[in-house]
C-alpha cells in the first residue's frame, strides 16, 4: 500500500482541488476522469483533500493482479482509498459497491481513470446513487500563473459589470503561442519548441497504441491517424460525418465509432447546438473541439505560432482555448452549467452559450486585438431572440475592456483566467 504523503514535490495548485475537497467529504465514491497526462495522479497524490489516503494504481501489475483476484485486499485496514486507472478493472466496481454499502458513511473511494467512466455502463449502473463525477482538464492560464479561479461567470450571470471595464493586470500571454504549445502540465517543463513537438508526437503515439487498444479494437491505426488529422482541420466547424468519411475514405460507421472513442478517452468532445422551441429553425449538427487546443494544432500540422497565425484554423483553435477555460470556470457552479453553441440556418452563429438553470450568457470569440461594433451582430441577434439572457461577452486578444452595448461587454480572453 502506498501512502499519498510518501513524497511531496513541487506541483501547481489546481482549481479542481476545492471542489474535490467538498465532494470527498460527503460522497462515498468520487470518480475523477480526464485525458492521460492532465495531472490526475499528481492531483490525488498532493492535493490536501486526499493526503494520507491509501493509493493504488492499476498500472502496477502486482496491484492489477490482486484486484482481479481479491479487490477487497486493497482496502483492508483503511477507509480512504484512491484507485487509479480503474477503467482497466471494471470487475472491481461490484466489490467497491459492497464495501461502501457495508460501512455507510465511513468508507470513501476516489476512482480515477483516463477514460470517461461515466460512459462505461459498468460504472453508471454499479455505482448509481453512490458516485459523483469530476473531470480534470488541462492547465488553465490562471493555474499556470498560480492565480485562483475568478468569479467571472457568477458576475456575468448576475449582469454585474461593476469594475469589469476598468484597466487592470493581464498575463500578456500570446494566445497563438499558447495554442501551439498546449496546456498539458508536462509541457511546462520543456525548454523549446522542438521538445514540445516531440512530446506531442509521443503523446499521440502512446494514445493510439495504448489507450485506444485498451478501450476498443481499432483495426487500422493509420486510418485513425488520418481521421484525427481530418478532424483537426474541422475544429469548431459543424461536424458532418458523411463529409469526413468521403474525404478520408473511411466508412461512416467507423467515423461514428472513432468519434465515440475520442470522447470516451477524454481527448475531445462534441459540442451540441443550443435549441429551444422557437420559430426559427436551428442547425442540429454538433461541433467538435479538442480537450487541449495544442493537440488540435499539432494534428493539423501547425507546429509554430507564426505558421498558425495566418492559417484558416487559427480562429477555431482560439475558440478551443476559450472553451477549455470556460469549462474550468463552470466546474465550481452547482449544478454545473451546460455549454453549447448557437447557429441558425441563415448563417448567424454565436461561439458559446452557457446555460445555468434558466440563465444564459453568450460568448463570441474574435482573433482581433481591437473589438469592433461590427463584431456584435451575432450577439445582438441572440440577445434579441433570448431577452432572458444575462449578457453577451466579446472575447478578444487585445487589452481593452469596455461596454459595447447595454448588455454586451468586450473583455480580453485572459480575463477567463484572472477576471
Amino acid at each position: 500500500m502506498n501512502d499519498i504523503n510518501s513524497d511531496k514535490e513541487w506541483v501547481l495548485p489546481r482549481w479542481l482541488s476545492c471542489i474535490l475537497a467538498d465532494v470527498v467529504s460527503i460522497h462515498p465514491v468520487t470518480v475523477l476522469t480526464g485525458a492521460r497526462q492532465v495531472g490526475k495522479t499528481t492531483l490525488l497524490r498532493h492535493a490536501r483533500p486526499t493526503q494520507g489516503w491509501a493509493y493504488h494504481t492499476m498500472d502496477d501489475y502486482d496491484v492489477l493482479t490482486e484486484v482481479e483476484r481479491n479487490p477487497a485486499a486493497l482496502w483492508h485496514g483503511t477507509n480512504q482509498i484512491v484507485l487509479d486507472e480503474i477503467q482497466r478493472v471494471p470487475s472491481a466496481l461490484s466489490a467497491i459497491k459492497r464495501a461502501v454499502d457495508e460501512r455507510p458513511g465511513q468508507r470513501r473511494f476516489v476512482l480515477s481513470g483516463s477514460a470517461n467512466l461515466l460512459l462505461m455502463r459498468e460504472v453508471s449502473e454499479t455505482l448509481a446513487g453512490r458516485a459523483v463525477y469530476l473531470s480534470l482538464l488541462p492547465l488553465t492560464l490562471g493555474e499556470e500563473y498560480r492565480a485562483g479561479p475568478p468569479d467571472l461567470l457568477h458576475r456575468l450571470f448576475e449582469g454585474n459589470f461593476e469594475g469589469m471595464t476598468t484597466s487592470g493586470e493581464t498575463f500578456q500571454a500570446d494566445p497563438i503561442h499558447r495554442v501551439v504549445r498546449g496546456f498539458m502540465p508536462p509541457l511546462l517543463q520543456l525548454p523549446d519548441a522542438a521538445a514540445v513537438l516531440r512530446w506531442w508526437e509521443g503523446y499521440v503515439a502512446t494514445y493510439l497504441e495504448r489507450d485506444l487498444r485498451s478501450l476498443s479494437q481499432v483495426s487500422s491505426l493509420p486510418d485513425f491517424r488520418r481521421f484525427m488529422a481530418a478532424l483537426a482541420f474541422r475544429t469548431g466547424q459543424l461536424l458532418n460525418q458523411t463529409e469526413i468519411a468521403r474525404d478520408t475514405g473511411i466508412s461512416q460507421p467507423s467515423i461514428h465509432r472513432y468519434l465515440n472513442l475520442l470522447e470516451a478517452s477524454c481527448v475531445g468532445e462534441r459540442l451540441q447546438p443550443y435549441a429551444v422551441n422557437r420559430t426559427k429553425r436551428l442547425i442540429k449538427m454538433p461541433k467538435f473541439y479538442w480537450m487541449d487546443p495544442g493537440l488540435g494544432a499539432y494534428l493539423a500540422g501547425h507546429h509554430d505560432a507564426e505558421a498558425l497565425r495566418g492559417a484558416r484554423e487559427a480562429g477555431a483553435l482560439l475558440e478551443n482555448l476559450v472553451l477549455l477555460h470556460l469549462r474550468a470556470l463552470a466546474q465550481p457552479l452547482v449544478p454545473r452549467p451546460n455549454i453549447y453553441f448557437w447557429s441558425t440556418s441563415s448563417g448567424m452563429d454565436v461561439d458559446f452559450i452557457i446555460e445555468w438553470g434558466r440563465r444564459l450568457i453568450a460568448f463570441e470569440v474574435k482573433l482581433s486585438s481591437a473589438p469592433q461594433y461590427s463584431d456584435l451582430k451575432a450577439l445582438r441577434t441572440f440577445l434579441a431572440e433570448y431577452p432572458e439572457a444575462s449578457c453577451g461577452v466579446l472575447l478578444h486578444t487585445g487589452r481593452e475592456r469596455r461596454m459595447m452595448d447595454a448588455k454586451i461587454v468586450a473583455l480580453p480572453w485572459e480575463d477567463l483566467a484572472m477576471g
